[in-house]
């Protein structure tokens, strides 16, 4: 039988308090790395320290008093027990743990109002709506005020206005709370909008770590910065010689200390500017009005992407006709290898 190698030699550092994202699409080992972090899951090689103790040398009774006292779970899947209340299905944790009761009072007071769960504490699962249940499983886990949270997707199920609703509000609780988490998603707009850092795993290795701004402007791989990005990166086929970027016949950038070679070419969307002496002449196909900005939709030959997306401050005005011309922001540009597609160059701001 083969063997699959989920998470190959990943190693990460979080601090107390941080809010970490890891992320990639599936099948990346995101979640087998959570697992080994929560000691569900043991690795063949290496150490999970938490709090100065090392999990994997723990036994089994240990690691389960350890995980009950220092570690909370929300998972995909709410995992409530269908015959208890809300309220019972909450408290379960606090009969793992030697806190004082007055402790136990305090969080799930605090936790049952600033998750508005008051007038459903009597209610059974199945009487809860799905964002409730989801409410329930984050107040499980954060009523005895673990000192670490760990997240596996828990917002996937549920629809676009309660998932924006809900990461905000677990946002919210990480930052008032200070409890140090780490949150597993394959959506990476999410992930960037409420971490402090982030991790891109790709077939079980980890790509790049690092704030989620810093990771988007400097990306690493061709992957990373195909990942991360709502429009994603525009990619097209060039070549560099004499240190000028071509993407087709026309030179589009100067690319200072490049040799000369074929390479793979990223553009964010918000790197186009338009400029009737623009060197890069795109196919217009439509443009989207999007309120504050605008979405021209072009084509060009040497374009990897079935359709470049551009965003235009809608004061510029795309002028009518066949085609759209562009120069380039150089800090928007990123040179990418053509065999390891590892980056090579982005221009300076």
């Amino acid at each position: 039988d083969s063997v699959i190698t989920a998470v190959n030699r990943a190693s990460i550092k979080v601090e107390k308090g941080e809010f970490v994202a890891i992320i990639g699409t599936s099948g990346s080992g995101k979640s087998t790395f959570l697992h080994i972090c929560a000691g569900l899951d043991k690795p063949d090689a290496g150490q999970v320290i938490i709090n100065g103790t090392d999990i994997t040398k723990l036994s089994h009774d240990a690691l389960g008093r350890f995980r009950g006292e220092n570690m909370g779970f929300i998972f995909q899947k709410h995992n409530l027990i269908p015959q208890f209340t809300a309220l019972e299905n909450i408290l379960i944790p606090t009969m793992m743990c030697n806190k004082a009761d007055m402790e136990y009072q305090e969080n799930l007071r605090h936790l049952v109002e600033s998750l508005d769960l008051g007038e459903r504490l009597n209610h059974l699962p199945s009487e809860l709506s799905g964002g409730q249940q989801q409410r329930v499983a984050i107040a499980r886990a954060l009523v005895k005020m673990p000192k670490v949270l760990l997240l596996d997707e828990p917002l996937s199920n549920l629809d676009a206005r309660l998932r924006l609703q809900t990461r905000e509000e677990i946002r919210r609780i990480q930052k008032e709370t200070g409890i140090t988490t780490i949150f597993v998603t394959h959506d990476q707009e999410e992930a960037m909008s409420i971490s402090d850092m982030i991790v891109v795993m790709k077939l079980g290795v980890v790509q790049q770590i690092g704030a989620p701004q810093e990771v988007y402007d400097d990306p690493i791989n061709l992957f990373v910065a195909k990942f991360l990005g709502t429009p994603p990166i525009n990619v097209f086929n060039g070549r560099v010689a004499g240190e000028k970027l071509y993407i087709g016949d026309a030179a589009v950038l100067d690319v200072p200390g490049v040799a000369d070679q074929d390479v793979s070419v990223g553009i964010r969307p918000e790197g186009f500017v338009l400029d009737e002496n623009g060197p890069l002449v795109c196919n217009l196909n439509s443009v989207e009005v999007m309120g504050r900005d605008v979405s021209v939709v072009s084509t060009h030959d040497a374009s990897v992407n079935p359709a470049i997306r551009s965003i235009i401050n809608a004061d510029n005005k795309v002028a009518a006709g066949e085609t759209v011309t562009y120069s380039l922001k150089a800090h928007k540009v990123f040179l990418f290898d053509k065999e390891n597609e590892n980056r090579i160059y982005f221009g300076v701001k």
